[in-house]
Protein backbone atom coordinates (compact mmCIF):
# COMPACT_ATOMS: atom_id res chain seq x y z
CA UNK A 1 0.00 0.00 0.00
CA UNK A 2 1.17 3.67 -1.00
CA UNK A 3 3.18 5.41 2.18
CA UNK A 4 0.74 7.93 3.83
CA UNK A 5 0.94 11.35 3.14
CA UNK A 6 2.16 13.29 6.52
CA UNK A 7 0.12 15.53 8.22
CA UNK A 8 1.87 18.51 7.51
CA UNK A 9 1.58 17.63 3.95
CA UNK A 10 -1.74 17.74 3.63
CA UNK A 11 -2.43 20.69 5.57
CA UNK A 12 0.14 22.84 3.59
CA UNK A 13 -1.79 22.06 0.77
CA UNK A 14 -4.74 25.04 0.10
CA UNK A 15 -7.98 24.81 -1.19
CA UNK A 16 -9.13 23.48 -4.14
CA UNK A 17 -5.67 22.30 -5.33
CA UNK A 18 -5.82 19.60 -2.38
CA UNK A 19 -6.38 16.11 -3.59
CA UNK A 20 -7.38 12.17 -2.90
CA UNK A 21 -5.51 9.43 -4.66
CA UNK A 22 -7.49 6.97 -5.73
CA UNK A 23 -6.89 4.35 -2.99
CA UNK A 24 -7.54 7.13 -0.35
CA UNK A 25 -11.09 8.27 -2.40
CA UNK A 26 -12.11 4.20 -2.19
CA UNK A 27 -11.01 3.96 1.12
CA UNK A 28 -13.29 6.91 2.45
CA UNK A 29 -16.14 5.37 0.21
CA UNK A 30 -15.85 2.31 2.14
CA UNK A 31 -15.75 3.78 5.28
CA UNK A 32 -18.82 5.86 4.42
CA UNK A 33 -20.72 2.59 3.95
CA UNK A 34 -19.39 1.04 7.11
CA UNK A 35 -22.38 0.88 9.46
CA UNK A 36 -24.96 0.33 6.21
CA UNK A 37 -22.39 -2.69 5.57
CA UNK A 38 -23.24 -4.18 8.82
CA UNK A 39 -27.01 -4.46 8.08
CA UNK A 40 -26.81 -5.01 4.03
CA UNK A 41 -24.17 -8.11 4.80
CA UNK A 42 -26.52 -9.23 7.99
CA UNK A 43 -30.26 -9.15 6.14
CA UNK A 44 -30.32 -12.68 4.06
CA UNK A 45 -29.58 -14.19 7.65
CA UNK A 46 -32.49 -12.45 9.71
CA UNK A 47 -35.01 -15.61 9.06
CA UNK A 48 -32.21 -18.14 10.24
CA UNK A 49 -31.06 -16.21 12.96
CA UNK A 50 -34.28 -15.64 14.56
CA UNK A 51 -35.33 -19.07 14.13
CA UNK A 52 -31.66 -20.19 15.81
CA UNK A 53 -32.19 -17.67 18.60
CA UNK A 54 -35.82 -19.12 19.15
CA UNK A 55 -37.35 -15.74 18.74
CA UNK A 56 -39.92 -13.31 16.67
CA UNK A 57 -38.93 -11.65 13.63
CA UNK A 58 -39.54 -8.63 15.43
CA UNK A 59 -36.95 -9.03 17.87
CA UNK A 60 -34.86 -10.33 14.86
CA UNK A 61 -35.76 -6.54 13.27
CA UNK A 62 -34.84 -4.75 16.67
CA UNK A 63 -31.20 -5.83 16.16
CA UNK A 64 -31.22 -3.76 13.17
CA UNK A 65 -32.79 -1.00 15.14
CA UNK A 66 -30.10 -1.30 17.81
CA UNK A 67 -27.96 -0.66 15.45
CA UNK A 68 -29.05 2.19 13.52
CA UNK A 69 -29.65 3.91 16.88
CA UNK A 70 -25.82 3.21 17.72
CA UNK A 71 -25.07 4.72 14.31
CA UNK A 72 -27.44 7.51 15.18
CA UNK A 73 -25.73 8.48 18.33
CA UNK A 74 -22.37 7.72 17.57
CA UNK A 75 -22.55 10.35 14.78
CA UNK A 76 -23.44 13.08 17.58
CA UNK A 77 -20.62 11.96 19.61
CA UNK A 78 -17.97 11.17 17.10
CA UNK A 79 -18.88 14.11 14.76
CA UNK A 80 -18.16 16.87 17.41
CA UNK A 81 -15.19 15.41 18.92
CA UNK A 82 -13.33 15.36 15.70
CA UNK A 83 -13.98 19.07 15.21
CA UNK A 84 -11.99 19.87 18.59
CA UNK A 85 -9.13 17.20 18.23
CA UNK A 86 -9.25 15.85 14.02
CA UNK A 87 -10.64 13.13 11.93
CA UNK A 88 -7.70 10.09 12.77
CA UNK A 89 -7.92 9.75 16.24
CA UNK A 90 -11.58 9.17 16.34
CA UNK A 91 -12.06 7.20 13.44
CA UNK A 92 -9.13 4.45 14.15
CA UNK A 93 -10.89 4.23 17.27
CA UNK A 94 -14.20 3.49 16.11
CA UNK A 95 -12.94 0.79 13.30
CA UNK A 96 -11.09 -1.09 16.31
CA UNK A 97 -14.06 -0.80 18.41
CA UNK A 98 -16.11 -2.49 15.45
CA UNK A 99 -13.57 -5.33 14.77
CA UNK A 100 -13.99 -6.28 18.37
CA UNK A 101 -18.00 -6.14 18.73
CA UNK A 102 -18.75 -7.77 15.90
CA UNK A 103 -16.29 -10.55 16.86
CA UNK A 104 -18.13 -10.67 20.21
CA UNK A 105 -21.91 -10.45 17.73
CA UNK A 106 -20.70 -14.05 15.97
CA UNK A 107 -20.65 -15.58 20.15
CA UNK A 108 -23.67 -14.64 21.26
CA UNK A 109 -27.06 -17.27 22.55
CA UNK A 110 -29.68 -14.77 23.37
CA UNK A 111 -31.01 -12.01 21.14
CA UNK A 112 -30.73 -9.74 23.87
CA UNK A 113 -26.89 -10.06 24.19
CA UNK A 114 -27.23 -9.58 20.25
CA UNK A 115 -29.44 -6.61 20.73
CA UNK A 116 -26.98 -4.65 23.02
CA UNK A 117 -23.59 -5.62 21.06
CA UNK A 118 -25.38 -4.02 17.83
CA UNK A 119 -25.94 -0.87 19.60
CA UNK A 120 -22.59 -0.95 20.29
CA UNK A 121 -21.51 -2.02 17.35
CA UNK A 122 -23.38 0.75 15.12
CA UNK A 123 -21.89 3.32 17.63
CA UNK A 124 -18.75 2.32 16.61
CA UNK A 125 -19.47 1.90 12.86
CA UNK A 126 -20.87 5.76 12.82
CA UNK A 127 -17.11 6.64 13.34
CA UNK A 128 -16.67 5.42 9.25
CA UNK A 129 -19.96 7.55 8.13
CA UNK A 130 -19.44 10.96 9.68
CA UNK A 131 -16.20 11.23 9.68
CA UNK A 132 -15.83 9.80 5.72
CA UNK A 133 -18.47 13.13 5.25
CA UNK A 134 -16.24 15.98 7.12
CA UNK A 135 -13.03 14.64 5.62
CA UNK A 136 -14.79 15.32 2.23
CA UNK A 137 -15.87 19.11 3.36
CA UNK A 138 -12.70 19.58 4.33
CA UNK A 139 -11.03 19.08 0.90
CA UNK A 140 -13.96 20.43 -1.46
CA UNK A 141 -16.91 22.98 -1.76
CA UNK A 142 -19.58 23.89 -4.12
CA UNK A 143 -20.38 22.10 -7.42
CA UNK A 144 -16.48 20.08 -6.19
CA UNK A 145 -17.83 18.92 -3.45
CA UNK A 146 -21.22 17.38 -5.12
CA UNK A 147 -19.25 15.67 -7.42
CA UNK A 148 -17.03 13.98 -4.49
CA UNK A 149 -20.21 13.06 -3.18
CA UNK A 150 -21.25 11.71 -6.23
CA UNK A 151 -17.60 9.05 -6.29
CA UNK A 152 -18.34 8.02 -2.35
CA UNK A 153 -21.94 7.31 -3.26
CA UNK A 154 -21.01 4.84 -5.96
CA UNK A 155 -18.39 3.30 -4.05
CA UNK A 156 -21.14 3.02 -1.07
CA UNK A 157 -23.81 1.47 -3.46
CA UNK A 158 -21.27 -1.27 -4.35
CA UNK A 159 -21.55 -3.01 -1.15
CA UNK A 160 -25.59 -3.18 -1.42
CA UNK A 161 -24.80 -4.84 -4.20
CA UNK A 162 -21.72 -6.93 -3.21
CA UNK A 163 -23.22 -7.83 0.65
CA UNK A 164 -26.35 -9.66 0.51
CA UNK A 165 -24.61 -11.95 -2.55
CA UNK A 166 -21.72 -12.44 0.06
CA UNK A 167 -24.18 -13.13 2.96
CA UNK A 168 -26.39 -15.71 0.72
CA UNK A 169 -23.01 -17.41 0.10
CA UNK A 170 -21.64 -16.85 3.69
CA UNK A 171 -25.04 -18.77 4.87
CA UNK A 172 -24.24 -22.03 2.41
CA UNK A 173 -20.72 -22.29 4.04
CA UNK A 174 -21.71 -21.02 7.26
CA UNK A 175 -24.37 -20.04 10.02
CA UNK A 176 -25.02 -16.30 10.22
CA UNK A 177 -22.73 -16.18 13.01
CA UNK A 178 -20.02 -16.35 10.11
CA UNK A 179 -21.24 -13.03 8.73
CA UNK A 180 -19.82 -11.10 11.97
CA UNK A 181 -16.38 -13.22 11.64
CA UNK A 182 -16.70 -11.40 8.00
CA UNK A 183 -17.49 -8.05 9.25
CA UNK A 184 -14.53 -8.57 12.12
CA UNK A 185 -12.14 -9.19 9.33
CA UNK A 186 -14.01 -6.03 7.37
CA UNK A 187 -13.19 -3.96 10.43
CA UNK A 188 -9.47 -5.04 10.72
CA UNK A 189 -8.65 -4.15 6.76
CA UNK A 190 -10.73 -0.78 7.15
CA UNK A 191 -8.51 0.25 10.44
CA UNK A 192 -5.23 -1.49 8.97
CA UNK A 193 -5.86 0.94 5.38
CA UNK A 194 -7.07 4.21 7.28
CA UNK A 195 -3.80 3.84 9.91
CA UNK A 196 -1.25 3.91 6.72
CA UNK A 197 -2.79 5.73 3.83
CA UNK A 198 -5.55 8.03 5.20
CA UNK A 199 -3.82 11.35 6.84
CA UNK A 200 -5.01 14.20 9.05
CA UNK A 201 -7.20 16.69 6.75
CA UNK A 202 -7.97 19.17 9.58
CA UNK A 203 -5.78 21.58 10.46
CA UNK A 204 -5.28 22.29 14.03
CA UNK A 205 -5.49 26.07 13.74
CA UNK A 206 -9.39 25.60 12.19
CA UNK A 207 -10.33 23.36 14.94
CA UNK A 208 -13.02 24.14 16.82
CA UNK A 209 -11.60 25.13 20.38
CA UNK A 210 -13.49 26.19 23.65
CA UNK A 211 -14.74 22.64 25.16
CA UNK A 212 -17.96 21.47 25.54
CA UNK A 213 -19.34 25.07 25.42
CA UNK A 214 -18.41 25.80 22.04
CA UNK A 215 -19.46 22.60 20.93
CA UNK A 216 -22.88 23.17 22.42
CA UNK A 217 -23.04 26.64 20.73
CA UNK A 218 -22.09 25.63 16.74
CA UNK A 219 -24.54 22.70 17.14
CA UNK A 220 -27.22 25.06 17.79
CA UNK A 221 -25.96 27.43 15.42
CA UNK A 222 -26.57 24.56 12.58
CA UNK A 223 -30.13 23.60 14.48
CA UNK A 224 -31.24 27.68 14.04
CA UNK A 225 -30.87 27.28 10.33
CA UNK A 226 -34.11 26.07 8.38
CA UNK A 227 -32.40 25.65 5.35
CA UNK A 228 -30.13 23.06 6.78
CA UNK A 229 -32.78 21.68 8.97
CA UNK A 230 -34.57 21.13 5.93
CA UNK A 231 -32.26 18.90 4.15
CA UNK A 232 -31.65 17.39 7.42
CA UNK A 233 -35.71 16.09 7.52
CA UNK A 234 -35.72 15.42 3.77
CA UNK A 235 -32.57 13.16 3.87
CA UNK A 236 -33.95 11.36 7.06
CA UNK A 237 -37.09 10.47 5.58
CA UNK A 238 -35.80 9.32 2.03
CA UNK A 239 -33.70 7.46 4.38
CA UNK A 240 -36.67 6.14 6.55
CA UNK A 241 -38.20 5.07 3.75
CA UNK A 242 -35.01 2.79 2.85
CA UNK A 243 -34.29 1.56 6.23
CA UNK A 244 -38.12 -0.05 6.22
CA UNK A 245 -36.71 -1.66 2.78
CA UNK A 246 -33.95 -2.89 4.32
CA UNK A 247 -35.32 -4.19 7.41
CA UNK A 248 -38.74 -5.66 5.93
CA UNK A 249 -37.62 -6.77 2.25
CA UNK A 250 -36.01 -9.59 3.33
CA UNK A 251 -39.38 -11.36 4.95
CA UNK A 252 -41.29 -9.98 2.34
CA UNK A 253 -39.71 -11.97 -0.39
CA UNK A 254 -38.71 -14.91 1.32
CA UNK A 255 -41.70 -15.60 4.03
CA UNK A 256 -44.46 -14.15 1.92
CA UNK A 257 -43.54 -14.70 -1.70
CA UNK A 258 -41.04 -17.86 -1.20
CA UNK A 259 -38.18 -16.75 -2.85
CA UNK A 260 -34.88 -18.33 -2.18
CA UNK A 261 -31.76 -16.29 -0.16
CA UNK A 262 -29.56 -16.18 -3.43
CA UNK A 263 -32.65 -14.79 -5.47
CA UNK A 264 -33.31 -12.37 -2.28
CA UNK A 265 -29.47 -11.33 -2.76
CA UNK A 266 -29.69 -10.50 -6.15
CA UNK A 267 -32.75 -8.39 -5.60
CA UNK A 268 -31.00 -6.60 -3.46
CA UNK A 269 -27.98 -6.38 -5.70
CA UNK A 270 -30.26 -4.51 -8.68
CA UNK A 271 -31.32 -2.40 -6.68
CA UNK A 272 -27.83 -1.56 -5.01
CA UNK A 273 -27.11 -1.16 -8.71
CA UNK A 274 -29.59 1.53 -8.77
CA UNK A 275 -27.99 3.40 -6.12
CA UNK A 276 -25.24 3.37 -7.92
CA UNK A 277 -26.59 4.34 -11.27
CA UNK A 278 -28.28 7.37 -9.67
CA UNK A 279 -25.50 8.80 -8.13
CA UNK A 280 -23.39 8.75 -11.21
CA UNK A 281 -26.15 11.03 -12.25
CA UNK A 282 -26.50 13.50 -9.87
CA UNK A 283 -22.69 14.95 -10.84
CA UNK A 284 -24.07 15.39 -14.63
CA UNK A 285 -27.63 16.89 -13.63
CA UNK A 286 -26.62 19.11 -10.75
CA UNK A 287 -24.14 20.44 -13.75
CA UNK A 288 -27.13 21.20 -16.07
CA UNK A 289 -30.08 21.95 -13.65
CA UNK A 290 -28.45 22.61 -10.44
CA UNK A 291 -28.62 20.23 -7.10
CA UNK A 292 -31.74 21.84 -6.22
CA UNK A 293 -33.40 20.55 -9.33
CA UNK A 294 -31.75 17.56 -9.29
CA UNK A 295 -32.93 16.62 -5.46
CA UNK A 296 -36.45 17.75 -6.63
CA UNK A 297 -36.37 14.85 -9.11
CA UNK A 298 -35.27 12.24 -7.09
CA UNK A 299 -37.56 13.14 -3.91
CA UNK A 300 -40.41 12.97 -6.57
CA UNK A 301 -39.88 9.48 -8.07
CA UNK A 302 -39.73 8.33 -5.14
CA UNK A 303 -42.51 9.67 -3.58
CA UNK A 304 -44.09 7.95 -7.04
CA UNK A 305 -42.48 4.89 -6.68
CA UNK A 306 -44.13 4.83 -2.80
CA UNK A 307 -47.36 5.09 -4.18
CA UNK A 308 -47.30 1.99 -7.01
CA UNK A 309 -46.31 0.15 -4.03
CA UNK A 310 -48.69 0.92 -1.63
CA UNK A 311 -51.43 0.89 -4.82
CA UNK A 312 -50.25 -2.66 -5.35
CA UNK A 313 -51.77 -3.97 -2.23
CA UNK A 314 -55.08 -3.90 -3.99
CA UNK A 315 -54.28 -6.80 -5.79
CA UNK A 316 -55.35 -9.99 -4.61
CA UNK A 317 -53.52 -12.09 -5.15
CA UNK A 318 -50.55 -10.52 -4.72
CA UNK A 319 -48.01 -9.89 -7.02
CA UNK A 320 -44.34 -10.39 -6.81
CA UNK A 321 -43.44 -8.10 -9.70
CA UNK A 322 -45.80 -5.04 -7.83
CA UNK A 323 -43.27 -5.02 -4.63
CA UNK A 324 -39.95 -5.61 -6.77
CA UNK A 325 -40.80 -2.78 -9.16
CA UNK A 326 -41.43 -0.04 -7.28
CA UNK A 327 -38.47 -0.42 -5.00
CA UNK A 328 -36.17 -0.34 -7.32
CA UNK A 329 -37.27 3.45 -8.28
CA UNK A 330 -37.59 4.00 -4.25
CA UNK A 331 -34.24 2.98 -3.43
CA UNK A 332 -32.56 3.89 -6.78
CA UNK A 333 -33.28 7.59 -5.80
CA UNK A 334 -31.53 7.45 -2.61
CA UNK A 335 -28.18 7.90 -4.78
CA UNK A 336 -29.96 10.81 -6.45
CA UNK A 337 -30.88 12.28 -3.16
CA UNK A 338 -28.58 11.73 -1.00
CA UNK A 339 -25.77 13.31 -3.28
CA UNK A 340 -27.21 16.61 -3.63
CA UNK A 341 -28.51 16.99 -0.18
CA UNK A 342 -25.50 16.29 1.33
CA UNK A 343 -23.66 18.84 -0.89
CA UNK A 344 -26.46 21.49 -0.41
CA UNK A 345 -26.66 21.05 3.08
CA UNK A 346 -22.82 21.01 3.76
CA UNK A 347 -22.05 23.81 1.62
CA UNK A 348 -22.57 26.33 4.30
CA UNK A 349 -20.67 24.43 7.14
CA UNK A 350 -17.18 24.75 6.12
CA UNK A 351 -16.40 25.24 9.90
CA UNK A 352 -18.25 22.33 12.04
CA UNK A 353 -18.24 19.83 8.88
CA UNK A 354 -18.47 16.93 11.90
CA UNK A 355 -21.30 18.30 13.76
CA UNK A 356 -23.09 19.06 11.12
CA UNK A 357 -22.26 15.67 9.26
CA UNK A 358 -23.56 13.97 12.63
CA UNK A 359 -27.01 16.07 12.87
CA UNK A 360 -27.43 14.77 9.11
CA UNK A 361 -26.92 11.24 9.80
CA UNK A 362 -29.02 11.90 13.19
CA UNK A 363 -31.85 12.02 10.93
CA UNK A 364 -31.32 9.71 8.45
CA UNK A 365 -30.53 6.64 11.00
CA UNK A 366 -33.10 7.59 13.85
CA UNK A 367 -35.91 7.73 11.54
CA UNK A 368 -34.87 4.26 10.06
CA UNK A 369 -34.27 3.26 13.71
CA UNK A 370 -37.65 4.15 14.96
CA UNK A 371 -39.75 2.75 11.82
CA UNK A 372 -37.53 -0.68 11.17
CA UNK A 373 -39.65 -2.43 14.13
CA UNK A 374 -42.87 -1.45 13.15
CA UNK A 375 -42.30 -2.99 9.51
CA UNK A 376 -42.50 -6.93 11.46
CA UNK A 377 -45.61 -5.42 13.20
CA UNK A 378 -48.17 -7.58 10.39
CA UNK A 379 -46.13 -10.89 10.72
CA UNK A 380 -44.63 -12.13 7.56
CA UNK A 381 -47.55 -12.72 6.04
CA UNK A 382 -48.72 -9.15 4.75
CA UNK A 383 -46.26 -6.08 3.11
CA UNK A 384 -48.89 -3.41 4.01
CA UNK A 385 -46.81 -2.27 7.06
CA UNK A 386 -43.46 -1.95 5.15
CA UNK A 387 -45.68 -0.35 1.89
CA UNK A 388 -47.41 2.05 4.55
CA UNK A 389 -44.06 3.08 6.12
CA UNK A 390 -42.36 3.52 3.02
CA UNK A 391 -45.12 6.02 1.82
CA UNK A 392 -45.62 7.91 4.51
CA UNK A 393 -41.69 9.06 4.44
CA UNK A 394 -41.23 8.92 0.43
CA UNK A 395 -44.44 11.35 0.29
CA UNK A 396 -44.02 13.02 3.45
CA UNK A 397 -40.30 13.99 1.90
CA UNK A 398 -41.97 15.59 -0.98
CA UNK A 399 -43.92 17.74 1.15
CA UNK A 400 -40.91 19.04 3.17
CA UNK A 401 -39.51 19.50 0.43
CA UNK A 402 -42.42 21.63 -2.01
CA UNK A 403 -43.77 23.45 1.04
CA UNK A 404 -40.65 24.06 3.34
CA UNK A 405 -37.53 24.37 1.18
CA UNK A 406 -39.55 26.11 -1.13
CA UNK A 407 -40.29 28.84 1.31
CA UNK A 408 -36.68 28.95 2.20
CA UNK A 409 -35.60 29.52 -0.99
Amino acid sequence: MPHAVSDLQINRIKGPERRLHAHQIILLGALSAFGPLSMDLYLPSLPTLTSDLHTAASYGQLSITACLIGLAAGQMLIGPFSDNHGRRGPLLTGLIVFALTSFLCAQVSSITLLIVLRFLQGLAGSAGLVISRAIARDLYSGTKLTKFFSMLMAINGIFPILAPILGGLILRAASWRGVFIVLTGIGIVLFLGTLISLPETLPVKKRISGGMHATVSEMGRICRDRTFIGYAIVLGLIMGAMFCYISGSSFVLQDMFGVSPLFFSLFFATNGLGIVAMSQLAGPLSEKMGEKKALKIGVMIAAAGSIILFSGLLLDPPRLIAVMLPLFFVVSMVGLVNTTAFSLAMQSQGRAAGTASAILGLGMNLVGGLLSPLVGLGGTGTYFPMALLILLCDVGALIVYLFWMKKEA
